[in-house]
């Protein structure tokens, strides 16, 4: 049976696009611009924490988080968010994507308040308190991840989805920006109502006190966009799909979407049943293995490759600026100085390198496919780090300052005008409604275990500014880009085709795998996935 007969999801696959799709995009989308600004404005309130937390005057250098607080600093939040991933994911199939939908953002509200607070105020007491609610922070924003692609990849359209779902992504390149547009306008602000001189003339006073308000502002700004969609976010029905295919309650489905989306349905109780009883193996069965163990080994392994550069990059820039010209060394500016250099420098990035690529994404994917974009993305990535590997000497001389900044800016499209972007569609497509949610959070969570990498190893290469360690550094990514090319070819084009098409769940794709043939009807596509699949 195929599962246009069920009219609610033909009605959906064929739906125009209309108001509420973006609205769809923007109280989805919210949560990424959380999850981007929280996880990427510790960078640029790092080095000013430790230079108010850990100056030692023996060393008459400015003060400097120890690596091991670094990493935990920026980890720990990744570590939550791998958890979040797995935990939410999971009750998002089992409970349903509206019900857990809302906790996520609630804990995300809480807890980036309370990451600005801080219990006691020894350094001890600031960092514990800091990690221990990033933590917390981090493991609701892993929610959002399957979560937010689920909801946008089951209420969009067949011509569109990837579109929607790259556009709901895309507002992680905002929250980037913005991470760097907050902290440069607050630290100026501060900057100039309390600014003093640099460390070279005054070591105890070129760290503002006033300084220490800035950082837990910043932090706690992010809890702004996640409490403006709240009531939005409780708004929204169930899924369609989920509803009728889940739940198996294909009336309410057709009620639900009818109130939100200008479609007319009828409700086909007895085709849900039947529907159900063709889809009824579980994730850890030998028959998921054998409809969709390719596509799982292709996603998980892909977004772990992509993640180990693409968080390195980010989590990573704050060390790099100095070489590329971008910011003064610690010993010429005060502390406010220092954070306003390095935000704005990230700034800068994020709109020209970050911010185009993952529009490019949105623009493109409907037209190029996702698995060309990825595969061309990776390559690219891969061959702009390999040159910043190699010519590192070269190119971080006075002279030669801004040809690092296009190549590292370069870098950065391509992440984004690529496999950044593509690595949350896919996830959200290959895999059937009754475990959709779970599938994207383990593609998810193997992408942070990658982060971590970027976080906890990565970083230990780039922090001290050794030109040896950077060189090796970025020769270590480009091959884990190339290595990301190759895994690119377990995963196939999805673009043009229905959710159940594409699972198998209407009883094409199993048949597919098991005999090598096709149903006439869809053999067009099948055609294009063997080229794919190489």
């Amino acid at each position: 049976m195929a599962s246009n007969n069920i009219s609610v999801l033909n009605a959906l696959d064929n739906a125009r696009t209309q108001w509420y799709h973006v609205t769809a995009i923007v109280i989805a989308g919210m949560g990424f611009f959380t999850d981007a600004y929280d996880l990427f404005c510790i960078s640029t309130v790092s080095k000013l924490l430790g230079r108010l937390y850990y100056y030692d005057p023996s060393t008459g250098k400015p003060g400097k988080l120890p690596h091991s607080i670094n990493n935990l600093v920026i980890g720990v939040a990744l570590v939550g968010t791998l958890t979040g991933q797995l935990f939410f994911g999971y009750l998002g199939d089992k409970l349903g994507r509206k019900k857990v939908y809302g906790v996520t953002l609630v804990l995300m509200v809480i807890c980036a308040i309370c990451s600005g607070l801080s219990f006691g105020y020894s350094a001890k007491a600031v960092m514990g308190t800091l990690c221990f609610f990033r933590f917390w922070l981090g493991f609701g924003i892993g929610g959002d991840y399957p979560l937010s692609a689920t909801i946008m990849s089951e209420y969009a359209n067949k011509k569109t989805r990837g579109a929607f779902i790259a556009a709901v992504f895309a507002m992680q390149g905002v929250g980037i920006i913005f991470a760097g547009l907050v902290s440069m306008i607050l630290s100026k602000v501060f900057l100039d109502n309390y600014g003093t001189v640099p460390f070279s003339k005054e070591h105890v006073f070129s760290t503002e006190p006033e300084a220490d308000y800035v950082w837990r502002i910043v932090l706690m700004l992010g809890a702004l966009p996640a409490l403006l969609t709240f009531y939005w976010r409780m708004k929204m029905p169930e899924t369609g799909r989920y509803t009728a295919l889940i739940e198996g309650n294909a009336k309410q489905a057709a009620a639900d979407m009818g109130k939100v989306l200008d479609i007319e349905i009828q409700a086909d109780q007895d085709k849900v049943s039947q529907f159900n009883s063709s889809n009824e193996y579980k994730l850890l069965s030998h028959e998921f293995f054998k409809r969709h163990g390719r596509h799982l080994i292709g996603t998980t392994t892909t977004w772990f490759l992509l993640d180990i550069a693409f968080y390195s990059q980010n989590l990573t820039q704050k060390d790099i600026f100095p070489t590329m010209g971008l910011t003064s060394k610690a010993e010429n500016v005060s502390a406010l100085q220092e954070m306003f250099e390095t935000s704005r420098a990230m700034f800068v990035i994020a709109l020209l390198g970050t911010f185009p690529g993952y529009w490019f994404t949105v623009a493109f994917i409907e037209k190029i496919g996702r698995f060309y974009i990825q595969l061309v993305g990776f390559f690219m990535m891969s061959l702009f780090m390999l040159i910043l590997g190699v010519k590192y000497d070269y190119l971080k001389n006075e002279d030669h300052k801004w040809t690092f900044a296009a190549l590292y800016g370069l870098t950065f499209f391509f992440a984004n005008f690529g496999p950044n972007s593509t690595t949350f569609v896919l996830p959200a497509e290959l895999f059937p409604t009754r475990v959709r949610s779970t599938c994207h959070a383990l593609s998810a969570a193997s992408g942070k275990a990658g982060a971590m990498i970027g976080a906890f190893g990565i970083q230990n290469y780039t922090q001290d500014g050794d030109v040896h360690k950077i060189k090796k550094a970025m020769m270590f990514l480009a091959f884990t880009n190339i290595l990301g090319f190759f895994f690119t070819f377990l995963v196939t084009e999805t673009k043009g085709r229905s959710l159940e098409e594409i699972s198998g769940e209407d009883g094409g794709y199993g048949e597919t795998q098991m005999t090598g043939k096709r149903p006439e009807s869809r053999q067009e596509n099948w055609e294009e996935d063997s080229r794919n699949y190489g």
